[in-house]
């Protein structure tokens, strides 16, 4: 797959100039075969609205294009670079708990891995969450074709990693060139994949899953601007607050029941790739597995890649403060 520079940022569009006798750089033994790696399919900058906001590559529920940071998708090179490292080192860096593979065969399940590497590391560019949004390309539409060429050829039953989004809504705090992302709630809010660590020999109880859950830190409605985008609880690059759906986060009855759902689970329900698992003690790595857990949830709440943002709780920050926590 070619990577379009009409895509935030991997515009690798223009022509390839033939210099003899220069000499190129090594590929690593570990980097991926760009012509594997999933395009983009748009390009940043689309319809700039002037707040640093544009259109992204998916149109919400209102039939309107769902806004993304101006500066995604990220440019190629960028965005390549961080893929290499993910995927030598098997897992996001900058969000370890997401575990990555890019097999390089055509089945379905290589496919669909490909494209989930490429979401995750679009996700966490420049940290847990901290990134350029799903709807700023075409990886919903593109999983969600994989998954009907399967269906139609009847050679395997997975399932595509995201589906299409359904309304937009900011997702991380920044993109890869320090802009505030957004993502979509009902839609193509790209969540972090999975954690590899299996569940704990004891399943904690609906009490200890209540109580352990980490706060949203944040209400709905906050300021609706009447197009059905409220504030959210991160302020993007600008010193505003980045938008989401307005019924985001979800209250705390619906998102509880499908934590506890998908605890009991391992794995998020309506995303089953997503795994996850709710650790009880107190340590930094067991924190982390908790609030990968609840990320993972209202991220996927109606389905694949469709739910509310990390915007639109103050996750982001109970992670650094964990970090920062386990380090002085």
């Amino acid at each position: 797959m070619l990577f379009i520079n009409v895509f935030s940022t991997i515009i690798l569009a223009g022509s390839v100039v033939a210099i003899p006798f220069r000499v190129l750089p090594l590929q690593s033994k570990r980097d991926v075969n760009p012509a594997l790696v999933p395009s983009f399919g748009w390009q940043s900058g689309v319809n700039p609205d002037g707040t640093g906001n544009c259109d992204g590559a998916v149109n919400g529920t209102n039939g309107k294009p769902i806004l993304v940071p101006c500066q995604c998708p990220p440019n190629s090179t960028f965005f390549l670079s961080n893929l290499n490292k993910n995927v030598a080192a098997g897992f996001v860096t900058t969000n370890p708990t997401v575990k990555v593979s890019f097999p390089t065969d055509n089945s379905t399940a290589s496919q669909l891995a490909r494209l989930n590497a490429a979401a995750v590391t679009l996700q966490n560019l420049e940290g847990p969450g901290v990134g350029c949004p799903i709807s700023s390309t075409t990886f919903s539409a593109q999983g969600k074709a994989i998954g009907a060429e399967t269906s139609t050829t009847g050679s395997s039953s997975a399932t595509p990693l995201m589906s299409p989004p359904a309304s937009s809504t900011p997702i991380s705090s920044s993109a890869g060139c320090g802009v505030p992302t957004s993502t979509t709630v009902s839609t193509s809010t790209a969540v972090p994949t999975s954690t590899a660590s299996t569940n704990s020999s004891v399943s904690p109880t609906d009490e200890q899953i209540a109580t352990l859950a980490p706060p949203l830190g944040w209400q709905a409605g906050i300021n609706p601007d009447g197009t059905g985008n409220c504030d959210g609880a991160v302020n993007g690059t600008n010193g505003k607050p980045i938008l989401i759906p307005c019924q985001c986060p979800p209250d705390q009855t619906h998102y509880i029941a499908n934590l506890t759902a998908n605890i009991r689970a391992g794995h998020v329900i309506l995303n089953p790739t997503v795994l996850l698992t709710f650790p009880t003690d107190n340590s930094t790595a067991s924190q982390n597995a908790r609030l990968n857990a609840a990320a993972v949830t209202i991220q996927n709440l109606n389905g694949a890649g469709k739910g509310c943002p990390i915007v639109a709780t103050t996750f982001s920050a109970q992670q650094k403060a964990i970090n920062a926590e386990s380090t002085s």
